[in-house]
């Protein structure tokens, strides 16, 4: 990522000089890792007498003319340029804005006034409106400064350690842990015992916690975004059962486990930071030729030959059933794990995603995920979970029918994966 140029055009130069010139904005301009230039709106007057602005046509307050800020968007506009007016009307300053903005080159920032700006040259040269609240200022150079602080805290070098940035509230999708500095003691009430206990682990799972915490009690909205897999301190698990499962004629049957499936699984488990794979079959011949499988890409691996396919492939687990699994991940975890059933089909009282999400993260148990191969689980396996997952729906039509491999892909990414 290269230097990132702003440019402000606004009628009120003078605001913008306290903030250009302290802090950490200040000392990242000094050091040339951001550039900003100042535009003075009313050197592009339209006459002598300065003016930038006249009356709202079917009447109101003062509106900015177009042809000032044309001229003064001419005057500095690059191939580059990307071009932002700060207004009420606009998209919400997300950290995903922010993010966006500072992939660009060159942004120039349009300061609004009064009631604000021809509606004609936001047709003509703005690329798009953004809203730092749902309120009304005066201007639109406070919402510069504050795109202009927020975007160069992503640039590299501009604040000091990089660790800061990435643990930033809304970076990943949360809020950030509480902070604490000396005393230890204020007006009776201690630091943490985590944070000056020196044991850098607890301290770390102390913080995440913390964060999960908070997020759940103060912005629950933002789970949808979030990628809650590091804020989980116990372990994640998806079964993938081939018996009891149903066949088209809804008979209990055991199916066939198929090569593709467990490699494609396999590799979205290891995207999304899953502990193990476990797969459920009754039929020893299964069971062997999956441990062909896996030992083939591991001899493989020593080789040289796709070592990424052998780390996947290692999740890999196998059950003669499931009631072997969960006490095998009991005995592992110290715990009953949460277990969740997955269906293609509506049933009664099944959960909506983002609520198993907060769930998840209100809980900190460790979770099992479990998918049916053929036409689904077998009716008898509902009765004996914590919960059940409502559908994947894609919101087109009535088809749905995703292979199971798609279905655990589209799982984790909703329940773990950062938006």
């Amino acid at each position: 990522m290269g230097v990132v140029r702003f440019s402000v055009v606004t009628a009120f130069p003078e605001y913008f000089h306290a903030f250009l010139n302290t802090s950490i904005v200040g000392k990242a301009i000094k050091e040339g890792k951001i550039e900003v230039e100042i535009v003075n709106l009313r050197d592009f007057a339209q006459n002598s007498y300065g003016q930038i602005d006249d009356y709202s046509y079917g009447s109101g307050g003062m509106v900015i003319m177009p042809e000032p800020l044309y001229k003064a968007l001419e005057s500095i506009k690059s191939d580059k340029a990307y071009v932002v007016y700060p207004s009420p009307q606009g998209v919400i300053l997300t950290q995903d804005v922010v993010e966006a903005l500072a992939a660009k080159d060159h942004v120039i920032l349009i300061c609004g006034h009064y009631e604000g700006i021809d509606e004609r040259f936001v047709e003509k040269c703005v690329d798009l409106e953004i809203s730092i609240g749902d309120y009304v200022l005066t201007g639109g150079e406070l919402p510069a400064m504050v795109i202009i602080d927020a975007v160069s805290r992503l640039i590299p070098g501009v604040v000091g350690k990089k660790e800061a940035v990435l643990e930033d509230s809304f970076y990943k999708g949360m809020l950030d842990y509480p902070h604490y500095t000396r005393p230890a003691e204020w007006n009776g009430i201690q630091v943490p015992e985590e944070l000056t206990s020196g044991d850098h682990e607890r301290t770390a799972r102390w913080r995440m916690r913390q964060a999960a915490l908070r997020t759940l009690s103060r912005r629950p909205d933002l789970l949808s975004r979030a990628g809650i897999r590091p804020y989980l301190s116990q372990g994640i698990y998806v079964m993938l059962v081939h018996h009891p499962v149903l066949n088209k004629n809804d008979e209990v049957v055991t199916s066939a486990v198929t090569g593709l499936d467990l490699h494609d699984i396999s590799r979205s488990c290891m995207t999304y930071g899953v502990d193990k794979f476990l797969v459920i079959t009754p039929l020893k011949s299964q069971r062997d030729m999956i441990h062909k499988i896996t030992a083939h890409w591991e001899r493989a691996s020593k080789e040289g030959l796709n070592p990424m396919r052998s780390e996947a492939l290692n999740l890999v687990k196998t059950f003669n059933s499931i009631e072997f699994a969960i006490m095998w991940i009991k005995r592992r975890e110290k715990e009953k794990p949460f277990i969740v059933a997955t269906t293609a089909k509506k049933r009664k009282g099944a959960i909506p995603w983002l609520e198993l999400k907060r769930t998840i993260l209100e809980q900190d148990a460790p979770l099992c995920l479990v998918f049916g191969t053929s036409w689904g689980l077998a009716d008898e396996i509902f009765n004996q979970v914590d919960a059940v997952l409502d559908p994947i729906l894609g919101g087109y039509g009535e088809y749905n029918h995703l292979s199971v491999r798609s279905a655990v892909a589209v799982a984790l990414d909703r329940l773990f994966g950062s938006r």
